[in-house]
């Protein structure tokens, strides 16, 4: 057990011969109580400073683990909520992208599409206009020679006497008569003519899932008849 300054102070000695002078000793005694009271106080204050600075280190260190911890758990969060953000942004990219490849696919396939449809009706107007200028080219070669051979026979020698015979039996017609068989070899060409143009119309017929005009002209037989009938 450690010594207390009341130790000291209540401590009796015995007294012998030639032994210390007692009031020496007591005052010596006086002046170690005050001494080591001092130190006890002292050591009292510094084990209370030493526990108030424990208490506080404790409390800091307490602080710095919570703070660690905190910084921890704020680090976690803010990671998984910059992998969420960076997940989310590559999902609307890639979305996004998709996106504009789908519409770019699309539009490509609606421009070739149209681009085909638009080459497709070119070649058939290009089918049909080569052939209505085939088909021009024929009726007019077929119709120049039915004029040309309408024309030979109108100036064909039966024509001339036909003409000369008129003339010669004017004179014994009447005025009405004479002016109806002048007017007759005008009245047949206007009559085969107007037959002619009939006979030359357009029709529209379906070959091979192509549309197309047909020009249908005189045959050469009907050609023949007019002939023979004018003769």
């Amino acid at each position: 057990m450690a010594l207390s300054p009341l130790d000291i102070h209540d401590k009796e000695f015995n007294v012998r011969m030639r032994g210390y002078d007692q009031d020496q000793v007591n005052e010596f005694l006086s002046q170690i109580i005050k001494d080591y009271s001092a130190l006890i106080k002292e050591n009292e204050r510094l084990n209370k400073s030493l526990s108030d600075a424990q208490e506080k280190v404790k409390y800091f260190s307490d602080m710095k683990d919570a703070l660690n911890q905190s910084i921890l758990v704020a680090q976690e969060a803010a990671d998984k909520v910059k992998r969420n953000a960076e997940g989310e942004a590559q999902l609307i990219t890639q979305k996004a992208e998709q996106n504009a490849q789908d519409m770019l696919t699309e539009a490509t396939e609606k421009t070739n599409q149209i681009l085909s449809d638009a080459s497709a009706k070119n070649k058939a107007i290009t089918v049909q206009t080569e052939d209505l200028r085939r088909q021009t080219r024929v009726f007019r070669q077929r119709l120049q020679v039915m004029l040309e051979s309408q024309l030979e026979v109108v100036k064909s020698p039966e024509w001339k006497e036909l003409l000369a015979s008129n003339n010669e039996a004017s004179d014994y017609l009447d005025p009405s008569t004479n002016s109806e068989l002048d007017n007759q070899p005008t009245d047949s060409l206007n009559s085969e003519s107007a037959a002619t143009a009939e006979s030359a119309s357009t029709t529209e017929s379906a070959d091979a899932g192509q549309t197309y005009t047909e020009i249908v002209f005189p045959s050469d037989d009907e050609g023949s008849t007019s002939n023979s009938d004018a003769e």
